[in-house]
């Protein structure tokens, strides 16, 4: 195994930033931006191109959360476009597999995956009403232009280069099994040669472009009670699924006031109710009296943040309930000229989601059954016209009344626990945005803890007194932590704005 020492510098500008998980789609928000756009149309632009270009992690077949404060008056709020499950979902139809036992931290199976891949592992989808939301509250462009980058890069086509060939081989033998879906990414059924000496390789997407123009010409409501509702819907009955036209007539986005909270000199602000918002807000808590500071040595800073979130899980996954499983996703980070951020993540859930795209709109469809306990009587249990708990955790940092850092990340479980230590790490050890992004973080939302090989020696052996350990690779794949992205308030010189080092495709772009 070879070892690479990752890099990568903070991006600076005064006049705006976007941080995604793909260059292209932070291309097209930033790009907003400098035509005069604020931190709502670079967001939603992002999303919505995103939805092309890295189609095996978010997409408008899914759904997600979005807070926003703004740069002036500090005023936030938040928007839950999160998937539900259909009116006329029968629980039943989801039976516990032969033997299946499970715990806290990991459910039982469900007979044949039925709630993890196929039809019958499809939500009502939130994307579309949620960026028509956004856009419609704060945006200052419409609908139709925001969704146009997302066209052109569909009519282009994915490209394939070695990172999207590696995505997309990780699931060739599942998306073969579905026919648009192999027709689409795959090549004669096999994973898709990456671009070479012949240059650049794309794989179009022409019906999908075509949807998203019908979206522009007619409006995104069209998604859900128009011409494209009926072709999703009738794509949808016809391979099983149990959601209707009158699920996706009734779809709403949710504006909601945030959950707010302190942590130190802070104040924090995050999406209410089904996110991991709560549970990012208890381990916060139960670190405030924990001797965290610059001083601290870096393996009982580890031993802290392991305690305060494997409580927090604990509390969170017999209360609440929660899936199990790695769940991919997509994290948004803008600020504008003005100082108003957008935190935005959205989710197919599982790598591809359900690995299923309908035929007559390529549209590649989210598997938010999984979200849900496949026990009954438990919290979150399967049911009809519900909202599972998710994973996603946007988050909106304030000081005397101004947003100073918008942050949120990719990875499922992974998720909360790596937002929490980043933010620590600024606030408590006094670290920069760039310093913090390359800090070694462990993760605690498994049984086994586990531990950044890159930490300190000591860390591992102080960890392991309380509780099991693995000592792992912050490697590209398997992905053992979090993707983040984040934008900050620089002081007097601006915005600064960073992402993942390790991730190939993801980049901080200036207005």
């Amino acid at each position: 195994m070879q070892t690479f020492t990752m890099r990568r510098p903070a991006v600076r500008s005064s006049h705006g930033l976007v941080s995604a998980q793909n260059r292209h789609a932070a291309e097209a928000g930033a790009a907003v931006l400098r035509r005069g756009g604020n931190a709502v149309d670079a967001a939603i632009t992002t999303a919505l191109t995103l939805s092309v270009v890295e189609p095996w992690l978010s997409g408008v077949g899914g759904g997600g959360f979005l807070i926003r404060a703004d740069g002036a008056s500090g005023a936030i709020d938040t928007l839950d476009f999160g998937m539900r499950s259909a009116a006329g979902l029968d629980p039943a139809d989801y039976p516990l597999a032969p033997g299946a036992e499970g715990n806290w931290f990991q459910w039982p199976a469900v007979k044949d995956d039925r709630n993890i891949s196929g039809y019958a592992s499809i939500c009502v989808p939130g994307a579309i009403a949620g960026f028509a939301a956004a856009l419609e509250r704060h945006g200052t462009i419409s609908f139709a232009e925001a969704v146009q980058p997302a066209i052109e890069h569909a009519r282009r086509g994915l490209e394939i280069d070695w990172f999207a060939a590696l995505c997309i081989g990780l699931e060739s033998a599942a998306l073969a099994r579905d026919a648009v879906s192999a027709a689409t990414l795959l090549d004669n059924g096999a994973a898709p040669r990456a671009s070479g000496l012949q240059g650049q390789r794309y794989k179009p997407m022409p019906r999908k472009a075509e949807m998203l123009e019908q979206l522009a010409a007619a409006g995104p409501r069209d998604f859900y009670e128009g011409e494209t509702a009926r072709r999703i819907t009738a794509d949808l009955e016809a391979g099983g699924s149990p959601i209707r036209a009158s699920d996706l007539a009734s779809y709403q986005a949710a504006w909601r006031a945030p959950l707010k909270g302190r942590y130190r000199d802070f104040d924090v602000a995050l999406v209410p109710g089904l996110s991991a918002g709560p549970t990012w807000l208890a381990a916060a808590q139960r670190l405030e009296g924990a001797p965290l500071g610059a001083a601290t040595p870096e393996a009982e800073a580890a031993l802290l943040y392991a305690r305060a979130i494997r409580d927090a899980y604990a509390e969170r996954l017999t209360t609440m309930g929660h899936a199990t499983g790695a769940s991919c996703t997509s994290h948004v980070s803008v600020v504008d000229r003005s100082g108003t951020m957008v935190a935005l993540t959205n989710t197919l859930l599982s790598r591809f989601g359900a690995l299923v795209m309908l035929p007559s709109v390529q549209l590649l469809m989210n598997n938010g059954m999984m979200w849900f306990d496949p026990r009954p009587g438990n919290p979150n249990s399967i049911a009809a016209g519900a909202q599972p708990l998710a994973n996603m955790c946007p988050l909106i940092l304030s000081r005397d009344g101004k947003p100073c850092l918008a942050i949120g990340a990719a990875g499922g479980r992974t998720i909360f626990p790596t937002v929490l230590q980043m933010v620590s790490g600024m606030v408590d050890f006094g670290l920069t945005l760039e310093e913090v992004f390359h800090r070694p973080r462990i993760d605690a939302s498994t049984p086994v803890i586990k531990i950044d090989a890159r930490a300190e020696a000591d860390t591992a052996a102080t960890v392991g007194r309380e509780f099991p350990i693995e000592i792992v690779e912050d490697a590209l794949y398997p992905v053992h932590f979090s993707i983040p992205s984040a934008v900050q308030r620089d002081g007097d010189q601006g915005f600064a704005g960073m992402v993942h080092p390790a991730h190939p495709w993801a980049a901080t772009l200036a207005a």
